[in-house]
């Protein structure tokens, strides 16, 4: 199987991380983040650093957009790379009822892409 180019690699993890957070899917989210991920940011004004578990069951226990018919959008503003290193720029709107902006820095490991850091502001 050829390796995809970098820049289709780094959209298709943030579009299945949108996909995953339309569906509330906990699982695939967790496969998109890297073991040692971080999670910062603020939320609602409060600062929150640490691990993204507390991301994951927020997301488990929301219903998810597309089952409830929640409006939920999101798009990729931006795409940086340099090398196995990469910064996406997602922002979304009426996610968990707020919407977002998130910074995410990813990783290439062993030809695969990981979210590594998540910087994000509920706005």
């Amino acid at each position: 199987m050829a390796r995809a180019e970098p820049l289709a690699a780094v959209q298709a993890v943030i579009q299945s991380y949108i996909g995953a957070c339309a569906r509330g899917d906990v699982l695939a989210l967790r496969a998109l983040f890297h073991h040692s991920a971080v999670l910062s940011g603020y939320l609602a004004g409060e600062l929150v650093t640490g691990s993204p578990e507390p991301f994951f069951s927020a997301v488990g226990a929301n219903p998810a957009p597309v089952d409830s018919g929640l409006r939920y959008e999101a798009r990729i503003d931006t795409v940086h790379i340099d090398g196995r290193i990469a910064t996406a720029v997602l922002r979304e709107t009426g996610y968990l009822g707020m919407d977002f902006v998130n910074h995410f820095q990813l990783l290439e490991i062993d030809g695969q892409w990981h979210i590594v850091a998540k910087l994000f502001e509920s706005l």
